[in-house]
């Protein structure tokens, strides 16, 4: 195999809205990128073609084609199998059910695909080029519309005994709380996403409070989402800022529970929830603190995640890099 092809591969982000892919070197810098749309309801041979086409344009950007691969790096929110390529299940994807997607595209594409967990990716990435560079145990929470994690133990993500480790967006934190999608209930993510956050905000819309929230949405309380109620929120809106409040308290909540029992001397947080930013993390902070043993809350810091929406894509192709010793000086 020549420099050229142990050098470059592809790092693909799988999302319920877009493919994003690029082409990444051995230093981990991506050479090219495409963004495409996720055709999330059409069914597995609708993604595939989606996420090839993307590929075929992220390489005529960079002048390449397949042969001048090393491998390629999938990342996909929901439960997966790395050792089998297996996509069980996808929030965000429903219409994929155990579908060997990892074996669908190497069909393809002639090269190895190595499937991954989008939050896993996202570790990566911050690992090697982001807020967690020199941490050997950390954890990259994302807080979005779900809520997922990638968790990293002396430099390598913990996958668990079948590659499925670290959903925490499914540890009950209320048994009172409501039902979360996978069926259980007082899930941390339905309490504590993205999507949580605005359907707290239109119940108490629904409720009949007084809310300066319907102007940022023409009046319609089931268009309301979480980036509405921050705005609300800096202009001084009560049950805005109760509503971020509320969310801030059960993220604190579930942080704290990742501190007990992981013990991480970093705790990153990306997503698109957290672009609020102090409002809702700093009281986060600050439950997760007074709950976690202080001993572990004395060691423990928190950092917002650098690399934005590209943590997924670059982590992909540093794992791909890692695993294939193609991976240059970080």
């Amino acid at each position: 195999m020549s420099e050229h092809r142990e050098t470059r591969v592809i790092g693909i982000d799988l999302g319920g809205t877009n493919v994003r892919t690029a082409v990444v070197n051995a230093q981990g810098e991506m050479l090219a990128r495409d963004q495409g749309i996720t055709p999330a309801k059409e069914g597995s041979d609708a993604i595939v073609k989606a996420i090839l086409e993307s590929v075929g344009r992220v390489l005529t950007q960079a002048h390449m084609d397949a042969s001048d691969l090393g491998a390629v790096g999938l990342a996909s929110a929901g439960l997966s199998n790395p050792e089998t390529g297996i996509l069980y299940t996808s929030p965000n994807l429903p219409t994929l059910k155990d579908v060997p997607l990892a074996g669908l595209i190497e069909k393809e594409l002639g090269k190895k695909v190595f499937l991954m967990n989008d939050a896993n990716a996202a570790a990566i990435g911050e690992l090697y080029l982001g807020t967690a560079r020199g941490a050997r145990n950390f954890i990259y929470v994302t807080l979005s519309t779900g809520i997922g994690a990638g968790v990293v133990i002396n430099d390598k993500i913990y996958a668990g005994s079948a590659g499925l480790a670290s959903e925490p967006g499914h540890m009950v934190i209320s048994d009172e709380g409501p039902v979360c999608y996978c069926g259980s209930k007082g899930c941390w993510e339905p309490l504590a996403s993205g999507t949580a956050l605005a359907k707290y905000a239109r119940q108490c819309i629904q409720e009949g409070i007084k809310t300066s929230i319907l102007d940022y949405v023409g009046g319609d309380a089931e268009k309301v989402t979480a980036e509405d109620v921050h705005k609300a929120a800096q202009a001084g809106d009560a049950l805005a800022r109760e509503v971020i409040a509320r969310t801030a308290y059960y993220v604190g909540v579930g942080l704290a529970n990742l501190i007990n029992i992981f013990n991480p001397e970093l705790i990153v947080i990306g997503g698109g929830l957290s672009n609020i930013g102090d409002m809702l993390l700093e009281p986060a902070y600050e439950e997760a603190k007074r709950r976690a043993f202080p001993q572990m809350s004395d060691v423990v810091r928190f950092a917002r995640a650098e690399l934005g929406e590209d943590s997924g894509i670059l982590g992909a192709g540093i794992f791909v890099l890692r695993e294939t010793k193609g991976l240059g000086r970080l």
